[in-house]
């Protein structure tokens, strides 16, 4: 986490390359390498590695201001390997390393792994570090950095040691003092520790360069000049593995794999094409307009990148992190590929006062318990640390943004304001609300005991599962001496959802009632469980009918039918209760089809209330929902409206008509998303080629034609475009009856091999754009507003500084 009491920028580096050629790394002319408390490292396997026992670098009264300690016990991950095997401790006053190095920027590296050395606790540990007139870190808690990491590694589903090692990486200019100083401090009645130091020279111009420097959201850009410092955030190798600090150019920096920071849209590898035109967004706000990779470059073989600079504001000051959001979108306009893509992102944080230091991180209430109980203030409300971009708060960020394939970023946060002010208007419009002491309302829906769950699906036998969902496994149980047959949810302790998702879901479906939602019975909170038990539906999930499944297709009459239904349980959402209440997570797994094959709409962990003033229409939160149905202008805007429902809709229609998932990484790229494939059938006035063949013939023309209108009116870019939920119901039902209508009529089906034009929007030809079907990638912002802010063909290139992605996959 990173708190300012001004505002810091911070600067984005995207790398870009049509096909990267193998170059000679660069060769850094300064390169240090301590192990830190070590008195000898010539038996280790990294020869990079050199003592500071008998160090030049040190003072000369390092036997009377520090002295070497080891680890009491080392995690495996870290045992036997430098500079983590030692540790040098400062107790009494600043303790400096001096380095002589030569002109120019420089990379610092310090190592931290915090772990009791000589009966010292690593949580009594705080300190400041300081280099050449920068403050780095003030008042710094390694260990609860370290627990702040493993907690963000554990809500990303990634396992790792408790309190893991880290680097802290910051860039500094050397002036002609030909010194590197690094200074530890120990704050008051505390120690301070390191266990190694790295200093790496780099290109003059690679960093500390304003000249194409590019201002997003901003007149101009600050300049990146030899007076200030930088601080890496994040370093990520897009479409490819982990690259090491020893598989990188020459400056041993570390990439990270991208997959636990993408967010919706294209998440496959990129096909090897050069001729692409995209644009860039970055919080919502247009970086670029266009960005033509292939004149970019000047041909193929030549990576290149572009800096952006972006504020990222905490205007509470509530010390929470904030997502930095980058988007690439295709441009439809072009008459080249309609893609983007991206091999590299990098992320620094920016020094407007000589200082990059912030306050130590807090830490949820799952993290390891602290002995800093003033520091470390537990808040509830506070989103569970995933791995996010930026990590940004009240920050200017330097985006060196590595350009070459779609990128965006994925944080798994919980909403902020969901709490029990919320409860009470989830009443129906026509009745009263009630008052309760309890948190959960077991006046409305019974609550069992954990025996009772036991009991009901022997002990949580897996012969007893009918499905596994996003909140966990679902077992079909009989409640009641076996009379009542229920579907009862239990939550899985490694779900992205959790005890918000619980209560949210009893709140909602135990005050509302409608044939087309499915019934809460009751729940079970016992022992640490979170229990959800439902009436049972017979026929299971609409998706399970339409692919991937050994059950008989459903007739298409049939699929109208639950259309309409998922349709009008979805009205009463919008305009039922005293609130409008949006679903947020509409998918063809989340409609349920009774034994009659009613339609009706389940999993309400994600609802979310609309706006309580009229003179608004939508609320702001961060995007939730499952990747391939989640609306596109929710996405980019996080402004959460009913439209967003009808969105996600559209997307189970073409679903229900195609009978194939949303998202198919491995097929061609205008076939991987269902909704644009949709489109650009659409468009060619081929709808009917992609109609599920086993329904193919069942199919009416007129029926078509209206089921395109209804399901691509529920597609447009502009939720305002969209109709609601209401319309949607009367275009479906006018669907069915000229389905109906032309059963009379022998011979009306949909050929297989007919076109037709009353299909087709506006163009003649697929390559010809749309003005509301853009191709979708998605993204999201924190902030209002864009700016139109176009940049030159400028970008450093550079066949050598990033060869260390030899074999770009990009995404």
């Amino acid at each position: 986490m990173l708190i300012f009491s001004l505002p810091i920028f911070y600067v984005l580096l995207l790398f870009i390359s049509i096909i990267t050629t193998t170059a000679q790394p660069y060769k850094a002319t300064d390169r240090f390498f301590i192990a830190c408390g070590s008195s000898s490292t010539t038996t280790t396997s990294d020869p990079r590695w050199d003592d500071d026992q008998n160090s030049k670098f040190v003072p000369n009264n390092i036997i009377t201001t520090s002295f070497p300690s080891t680890p009491f016990q080392s995690d495996p991950s870290v045992s036997g390997i430098l500079p983590y095997t030692s540790a040098r401790i400062f107790n009494a006053s600043s303790f400096t390393y001096t380095f002589p190095v030569s002109q120019g920027p420089k990379f610092l590296r310090l190592y931290f792994y915090p772990a009791t050395y000589s009966n010292l606790k690593p949580e009594q540990s705080f300190f400041s570090v300081s280099s050449n007139g920068f403050s780095l870190l003030t008042n710094f808690s390694a260990f609860l950095t370290a627990s702040f990491l493993a907690q963000a590694r554990l809500d990303a589903g990634v396992n790792g040691p408790q309190v893991p090692n880290f680097v802290k990486e910051f860039l500094i200019y050397i002036k002609d003092t030909q010194l590197l100083n690094v200074t530890f401090t120990p704050s008051p009645n505390s120690y301070a520790f390191i266990n190694g130091i790295e200093i790496v020279s780099m290109p003059e111009d690679l960093y500390f360069n304003s000249m194409n420097l590019i201002p997003v959201g901003m007149t101009t850009a600050p300049d990146i000049t030899n007076d200030q410092a930088l601080e890496n955030v994040y370093r990520l190798n897009m479409g490819g593995g982990h690259i090491s600090s020893i598989g990188d150019t020459g400056m041993y920096r570390s990439w990270d794999q991208d997959i636990n920071y993408i967010y919706g849209g294209a998440i496959g590898l990129t096909p090897s094409y050069g001729q692409v035109v995209f644009k860039i967004f970055i919080n919502n706000q247009t970086a670029d307009e266009e960005i033509d990779v292939f004149h970019l470059t000047k041909g193929s073989g030549y990576p290149v990148f572009k800096d952006y600079v972006v504020f990222v504001d905490d205007p509470y000051r509530n010390r929470g992190k904030q997502d930095l959001w980058v988007a690439m979108h295709p441009n439809p306009n072009t008459e080249v590929y309609h893609d983007a893509y991206l091999n590299g992102l990098e992320a620094f944080k920016l020094s407007t006062d000589r200082s990059l230091a912030s306050p130590n991180p807090e830490l949820s209430s799952t993290t390891p318990p602290t002995r800093q109980t003033t520091t470390v203030k537990r808040n509830k409300n506070k989103p569970p640390y995933a791995a996010i971009i930026g990590g940004i708060v009240g920050a200017l960020v330097l985006l060196s943004i590595l350009v070459l394939i779609v990128f965006q970023k994925r944080r798994r946060v919980k909403d902020h304001g969901a709490g029990t002010d919320d409860r009470s208007s989830y009443e129906p419009a026509y009745s009263e609300s009630k008052s309760s002491q309890s948190t959960l309302p077991s006046d409305r829906c019974r609550r069992f005991s954990l025996r009772e769950v036991l009991a009901a699906t022997n002990e949580f036998n897996d012969d007893f599962v009918i499905g596994n969902g996003g909140f966990g496994k679902v077992y079909k149980g009989y409640m009641d001496d076996a009379a009542t047959a229920v579907a009862i949810k239990r939550l899985n302790e490694s779900s992205n959802q959790g005890l918000q998702e619980f209560h949210t879901e009893i709140g909602m479906l135990s005050k509302l009632r409608h044939v087309q939602l499915v019934s809460l019975i009751g729940y079970c909170e016992d022992k640490g469980e979170m229990i959800l038990v439902y009436d049972y539906m017979a026929n299971g999930t609409l998706r399970e009918h339409l692919y991937k499944t050994n059950k008989p297709p459903l007739p298409w009459k049939r699929r109208l039918q639950i259309c309409i239904g998922a349709a009008k349980g979805l009205h009463y959402l919008h305009t039922g209760a005293k609130r409008v209440i949006i679903h947020r997570d509409v998918k063809s797994t989340n409609i349920l089809l009774d034994e009659n094959w009613v339609a009706k709409v389940s999993d309400f962990g994600l609802s979310k209330l609309g706006p309580s003033d009229q003179a608004q229409n939508h609320v702001s939160t961060v995007v939730k929902g499952s990747i391939g149905y989640v609306d596109p202008q929710y996405y980019r805007s996080q402004k959460l409206t009913d439209k967003s429902d009808v969105y996600s809709f559209g997307v189970v229609l073409l679903e229900v008509l195609c009978a194939r998932p949303v998202l198919i990484p491995g097929l061609p790229r205008e076939q991987v998303s269902l909704a644009e494939w949709g489109k650009y059938c659409r468009r060619k006035g081929t709808l009917n080629k992609i109609i599920d063949p086993k329904i193919r013939g069942e199919v009416a023309p007129e029926c078509l034609k209206q089921f395109g209108v209804v399901a691509f009116s529920c597609l447009k870019e502009q939720g305002s475009e969209r109709p609601s939920m209401d319309e949607v119901v009367w275009g479906l039902e006018f669907a069915l009856e000229l389905q109906e209508s032309s059963e009379k009529t022998v011979g009306e089906a949909v050929p297989e091999n007919q076109e037709f034009p009353f299909l087709m929007q506006g163009a003649t030809r697929a390559t010809t754009p749309t003005t509301d079907e853009d191709a979708f990638t998605g993204s999201s912002a924190i902030r209002n507003g864009t700016s139109s802010i176009s940049s030159s063909d400028g970008g450093f290139k550079s066949e050598t500084v990033f060869s260390e992605i030899l074999k770009p996959a990009g995404r």
